[in-house]
């Protein structure tokens, strides 16, 4: 069966949201998709998200029914983050964030992290397809007549996921069934439901020179991208030019800091928490944020902890959270007004520390925002006919908000104030903000619109690969001691390679070793966009390349000598959903079609 409808799923740290629209209809637009869950034990109703957060039922606690799994042992949604919040323990989050950890197997059981031994554990990639299956599911009983494994699928992720994040986020897509599957950006979703949502008066707000900057701070992730307006042929186009870091800083923290909080105000009334009461009260820190900021008028929400071994109706802990101890906690700690200079800052680590996310050092989404500008100053140099040539920073015209975190009009004004006054002192001009998006839901909708797109029925943003990515190639050299070989960056992949396409690798031959583990070493670089497929980098600073997990494989020898060195000739391709593909074609093949392919997907976990 042909595809009827493209669905766009935004698979968020915080909530997940589905959204539809039919192909091949003139003047089809994106509509969401309410999902059926359980929102109290036993009770199923539709919402609008899908909270990202699943809870392992205990065997005393019963099946959590679904209409289409009455037997379901596990919950996602609604009922599972409230459950949770008495029953940390049980409790999933943050799954996206443990899917780009490289620091962790994330094809192993380690969430929850730190559970008990009677707890089941699970790993980020089935996490991940848990909440993609209920999706699914949910498609499937309000459209039994378009089977959602037929339909087109656009899945967002952060536009700063390195390539094995997104390899590892395919896996889950297609371990709960999707086979259409397209990535898109998650900055790039949020401006196509804005285009979406203005129509053709967009043209009048973004004109030929601007630059779009995207904030977009959700519950796990700050993704920065900054996405430029040229005319080529006489028409207006859109082109991604710089993507931020992966940071890992968001609601999260926030709720993480309030807690804190909270946990000083019951101390000083000589009330203890252990780590699980503290996992507990960010959960309902959680709750009470996005009502505050949400609502100024409110003056205070109730917060409420279990005692360790109570009842489901026994004794608690009690306090409450105002809305100036909300809005001054992320204002001053998140949100502090630094100078243009301001970098983020670093700390020394424990030795040791438990197993958790990398989370960023530095908690202050500004002087992120800062460092994100001054590296990118020089992103529009290879546009044609540039419009600006900051001297320190990258000067957007325009500011799209996106993410959960930004719902809050006291934040969004925040950022503009302290964006405007950089901007000034650097020379240029005030920004204006984009409005018109749901912020909850629009990645969904963009990801929906963008598939219009794709196929034929709208405007389409151009960015390609959202950096230049290198293998390192060691060089012979005299063994010394204390001294590695000298390593050469081979350039696979330039900034924006496009998906689908391949890269012209010159006819160097190069030496594969086959049949014993070997290490393939790659780098990734968001500010070299002179670098052509081919050159050879033989230094850089860690400015300009990061170095990426390293790939331990062992090339199978089959027909050839273990160790045997092989001359091969590289070949390197952006797949159709966004991953680096590396190919090593031997020059003299001991069989039909003999090549070694490697992938960033299978780099060491360890």
């Amino acid at each position: 069966m042909s595809a009827r409808h493209v669905i766009g799923i935004d698979l968020g740290t915080t909530n997940c949201a589905m959204a539809h629209a039919l192909l091949d209809v003139e003047g089809s637009h994106p509509e969401s998709v309410a999902v059926p869950q359980l929102v109290s034990q036993g009770a199923v109703d539709s919402r609008a998200l899908l909270p990202s957060f699943l809870y392992l039922a205990h065997t005393s606690e019963g099946a959590q029914p679904l209409p289409w799994d009455p037997m379901r042992a596990f919950a996602v949604g609604e009922y599972a983050r409230s459950r949770g919040a008495d029953a940390p323990a049980r409790l999933i989050s943050s799954a996206k964030s443990w899917l780009c950890h490289p620091g962790v197997d994330r094809r192993a059981g380690v969430l929850p992290p730190g559970a008990p031994d009677d707890v089941e554990k699970i790993s980020p990639v089935e996490t991940s397809w848990r909440y993609l299956e209920h999706l699914s599911e949910a498609w499937n009983a309000r459209f039994p007549d378009a089977p959602f494994s037929d339909q087109e699928i656009v899945l967002t992720v952060p536009a700063s996921f390195d390539a094995s994040a997104r390899e590892l986020t395919v896996e889950a897509a297609y371990a709960s069934g999707i086979e259409n599957l397209t990535l898109l950006e998650e900055p790039q979703a949020a401006l196509y439901a804005w285009i979406d949502q203005i129509g053709d008066g967009w043209r009048k707000q973004i004109k030929p020179g601007d630059v779009i900057l995207v904030i977009d701070v959700g519950g796990g992730t700050t993704d920065l991208s900054a996405i430029a307006a040229t005319e080529r042929d006489g028409n207006l186009e859109l082109t991604r030019v710089a993507v931020g870091d992966h940071i890992l800083l968001g609601g999260d923290n926030m709720d993480l800091a309030l807690a804190h909080l909270v946990r000083t105000k019951l101390a000083e009334e000589g009330k203890q928490l252990d780590r699980w009461q503290m996992n507990a009260l960010a959960h309902s820190c959680r709750d009470a944020k996005e009502r505050l900021l949400a609502d100024p008028s409110l003056g205070s929400m109730p917060i409420a902890v279990a005692t360790r071994g109570s009842k489901l109706l026994g004794s608690t802990l009690r306090t409450e959270l105002t809305q100036q101890e909300v809005t001054t906690t992320i204002l001053e700690g998140f949100f502090p007004e630094v100078p243009p200079s301001a970098r983020p800052t670093t700390r020394a680590r424990a030795a040791l520390t438990q197993l958790g996310l990398p989370y960023a050092s530095d908690a202050a989404v500004t002087r992120h925002l800062a460092a994100f500008l001054g590296r990118q100053a020089s992103a529009l140099a290879n546009l044609p006919a540039p419009s600006q040539r900051a001297p320190t920073l990258l000067h957007p015209t325009a500011v799209l908000f996106n993410g959960g975190v930004m719902k809050s009009g006291v934040l969004r004004d925040r950022l503009v104030r302290i964006l405007d006054s950089w901007l000034r002192e650097d020379g240029g001009s005030a920004v204006r903000v984009l409005q018109g998006t749901d912020l909850d839901l629009a990645v969904a909708r963009g990801a929906a619109s963008y598939g219009l797109a794709r196929c034929g029925q709208g405007l389409r943003i151009r960015g390609g690969t959202a950096r230049a990515y290198y293998v390192g190639i060691e060089s012979p050299a005299p063994a010394v001691p204390g001294v590695e070989p000298p390593i050469i960056a081979l350039c696979l992949a330039p900034f924006g390679m496009e998906e689908g396409t391949e890269a012209k690798l010159p006819e160097q031959e190069f030496g594969a070793v086959v049949g014993e583990p070997v290490r393939f070493r790659f780098f990734g670089s968001s500010v070299r966009r002179q670098d052509q497929a081919g050159d050879e980098l033989e230094s850089w600073s860690s400015e300009e390349l990061e170095e990426l997990a390293p790939i331990e494989v062992t090339l199978p020898a089959k027909g050839r000598q273990e160790g045997e060195v092989v001359p091969v000739r590289l070949r390197a391709a952006i797949t159709e959903v966004g991953t680096l593909q590396l190919e090593a074609m031997p020059r003299t093949p001991s069989k039909p079609d003999e090549r070694w392919k490697v992938e960033l997907s299978v780099r060491s976990e360890g």
